[in-house]
C-alpha cells in the first residue's frame, strides 16, 4: 500500500465469506511459509549478547529480499522496520532499535514474508545468551 495501509483489507472489513484455495494457491501458500521459517531461522542465528534488534532487522530484511519475498511489516500501517522484536517486558509488535541485547534477556522476533499473493508468518521466542 502506497500509504501503508492496505486497501485489500478495508475493502474485506464485515465479510464473512471464506475462500476455498486451489491447490496451486495451497502450494504458494506452503512455498511462502517454508522460505519465512528460513527467515526466521536466519534471525535465529544473528540473536547474541551484544547485537542490537537493528542488527537482526537488517538480517531479516535481507534474507526476505534473497528468497524473492517482500517482508509485510515494513510500511504496514506505517510500520518502519521488517521485523517486529519484543525484548523482555514488551509482550509483541516491538519496533527494532539500537538497544544491545544483555546476557538473560528474551527476544521474541516476529516475521512474514509476502510472496505472490501469501504470507508466511512465524514468531519464536529466543533466550539471549
Amino acid at each position: 500500500a502506497e500509504d501503508g495501509n492496505p486497501q485489500s483489507e478495508r475493502e474485506k472489513r464485515g465479510s464473512t465469506q471464506i475462500r476455498v484455495l486451489a491447490a496451486n494457491e495451497i502450494e504458494s501458500m506452503r512455498e511462502v511459509c517454508r522460505l519465512a521459517r528460513e527467515v526466521l531461522d536466519e534471525a535465529a542465528r544473528a540473536i547474541r549478547v551484544g547485537v542490537t534488534a537493528d542488527e537482526i532487522d537488517r538480517v531479516v530484511h535481507e534474507a526476505t529480499v534473497e528468497r524473492d519475498c517482500y517482508p509485510s511489516p515494513l510500511n504496514y500501517c506505517n510500520f518502519p522496520k521488517s521485523c517486529c522484536t519484543s525484548v523482555n517486558e514488551i509482550i509483541c509488535h516491538g519496533i527494532p532499535d539500537v538497544r544491545p541485547l544483555e546476557d538473560g534477556d528474551i527476544v521474541n522476533v516476529d516475521i512474514t514474508c509476502f510472496k505472490d499473493g501469501f504470507h508466511g508468518d512465524f514468531n519464536e521466542t529466543f533466550f539471549v545468551g
